[in-house]
């Protein structure tokens, strides 16, 4: 199983962007020091709290700092941009990383489409349009003519193309045929991820849902494998948990929970908040009949951050694999650094220490009773 990275990122207000940016960048050069496999970055436009307004922008930033970490976007909002811009930017960034892109996109937030004049427009099917436009953008050669059915995005060159002077020709990926496409997957039975599966993109389950839903989301994107006739493989499924590891269990308990001023309690607050107030909280509930007023923090807490020694840690990831089946990569959920030593050395514990006895274990599992199903 490897190991990846994941922030969206989530700061205190009062800390300043030039700050955290610096900070969020420390956490990626770390990853790749630790040999994590990825990292991914969220981006809003307009909250304080996760301040990188552009993944591509903040990753590109990395590259030259990182060595084999892969970098993904998390996620590029492509319903806010011009399909034509991301599938040319993304093409960009592929050939100066040499291939380390992944792309991963989404519909974005209510409070970024506002300020584009987009707040009470689908933005699910722009969403949809958009990604069929970049996926043609980059299978045809100029001067495209792409003109999809229910479709607003009309793609061509044809009126100023100039081939020999390479006016009129659009990038394509360092990757062939793309980059790797990634969708965060939050809501438990999601339909978007068996759609997901139909279009041989990648499911990334998001670490504030109920480990009691994931294999809701593996099961779904089975099904949408099926329907495009493939088999579906469990190393392409990402599984995103909330993890702090520590030395000690007293430090685990206070900077992973109890303490005020701990930043899981304080991301949690924030996602929470964010949830309760777009009508999305039943992420939090073990059911549907389960009231609103039983998802406390605490309550949250207590079931979405895996908090301890290396043992602690070890014993609650793989009872959590028991329940969720073979996937192929434990995104670790990154904080922010209210205490700087702490945060790194849960890294390099989380890297150098948990996954490898993960690893065994499954491994050791396997060969005696057979390679479990996702």
């Amino acid at each position: 199983m490897r190991l990846g990275y994941f922030t969206m990122p989530v700061h205190p207000l009062h800390r300043s962007m030039t700050e955290t940016l610096k900070e969020d960048r420390e956490a990626f050069i770390l990853a790749d020091k630790l040999g994590f496999h990825d990292a991914f970055v969220g981006e809003h436009l307009a909250d304080k709290a996760e301040n990188v307004t552009s993944s591509m922008l903040f990753l590109a930033t990395l590259i030259h700092s990182t060595k084999t970490l892969r970098l993904g976007t998390g996620t590029a909002t492509i319903a806010h941009m011009h399909p034509a811009q991301i599938a040319a930017h993304a093409a960009m960034f592929d050939h100066l990383s040499e291939g380390r892109l992944i792309l991963g996109v989404s519909t974005g937030t209510p409070f970024d489409s506002e300020v584009l004049g987009l707040l009470d427009d689908d933005r699910n099917k722009i969403f949809a349009e958009a990604v069929d436009v970049i996926l043609e953008i980059w299978k045809r050669e100029t001067p495209y003519d792409i003109d999809l059915p229910d479709n607003r995005f009309k793609i061509t060159t044809r009126r100023t193309m100039q081939t020999e002077l390479g006016v009129g020709i659009m990038p394509k990926p360092f990757q062939t045929p793309r980059p790797e496409i990634v969708g965060t997957v939050v809501a438990p039975f999601s339909k978007g991820v068996i759609i997901m599966g139909e279009r041989d993109f990648h499911p990334l389950s998001a670490n504030f849902l109920l480990d009691k839903w994931l294999s809701s989301h593996w099961q779904n994107y089975a099904q949408g494998k099926a329907k495009a006739g493939k088999i579906a493989d469990t190393g392409d499924w990402r599984i995103a948990r909330t993890v702090f590891v520590a030395d000690d269990d007293k430090v685990a308990a206070s900077y992973g929970r109890d303490d005020p001023n701990s930043p899981y309690r304080f991301y949690y607050q924030q996602l929470a908040a964010k949830f309760f107030r777009g009508g999305r909280q039943a992420v939090f509930k073990e059911s549907k009949e389960q009231p609103d007023s039983e998802i406390t923090i605490d309550f949250i807490l207590d079931r979405l951050v895996i908090a301890g020694t290396v043992n602690k840690v070890v014993d609650e990831l793989l009872a959590m694999h028991e329940r969720t089946g073979d996937f192929g990569e434990l995104v670790y959920g990154g904080m922010d650094w209210a205490d700087p030593a702490l945060a790194k050395r849960s890294m390099e514990l989380m890297a150098t220490e948990v996954m490898p006895r993960v690893n065994a274990a499954l491994k050791q599992g396997n060969t005696a009773g057979g390679a479990r199903k996702g």
